[in-house]
């Protein structure tokens, strides 16, 4: 009886480069919906008026992990000014960002990341008009290369919360 040792362990495969986003967790940081004219407003059958502001908000933790929110407020009235219903959410997530440029963070953090939360986002709004006994509040997707723009604009070149130094330790 021959004994045949065991193969030699292959070569451990490299591991992937880490990307140039990694998200964390996402979370319901704040939800308030109120419906001030219940049960009227249920009853009434007339098309409401909506108004809808969405906004990206960044906070820094570390040299590369962020928090970003998308703050969003909805509300509806009646053609006679009357409130039907009111809805704020704060819907955030944490993200590392990878071996990037600093001209990447900005991007990176204020248009790609708000991209991969506002469908959930979406989702949640939907849900509690839905729970509310109003028709699901669908909203349309944001356009958050347009409202990045808005913000340099606003900001002069530079927004808050995003580093535009050296990042790290000299």
């Amino acid at each position: 009886m021959t004994t045949t040792s065991p193969p030699p362990n292959p070569a451990t495969p490299p591991q992937a480069a880490a990307g140039p986003l990694t998200i964390h967790g996402q979370y319901i940081k704040d939800l308030s919906f109120e419906n001030p004219r219940a049960p009227q407003s249920l009853i009434e059958q007339t098309q409401p008026q909506l108004t809808l502001n969405v906004t990206v908000n960044t906070r820094q933790f570390d040299t590369k992990t962020f928090e970003v929110t998308l703050a969003v407020e909805a509300s509806a009235q009646t053609p006679a000014k009357e409130p039907l219903f009111m809805l704020e959410l704060i819907y955030g997530g944490t993200v590392t960002l990878g071996d990037v440029p600093q001209e990447a963070f900005g991007p990176l953090l204020l248009i790609e990341t708000p991209r991969l939360l506002f469908p959930f986002a979406r989702a949640v709004i939907a849900n509690a008009t839905r729970e509310a006994g109003f028709p699901p509040l669908n909203i349309a997707p944001v356009d958050f290369v347009a409202l990045y723009r808005q913000q340099l604009e606003a900001h002069g070149g530079q927004i808050p919360g995003v580093p535009s130094g050296p990042v790290g330790h000299a």
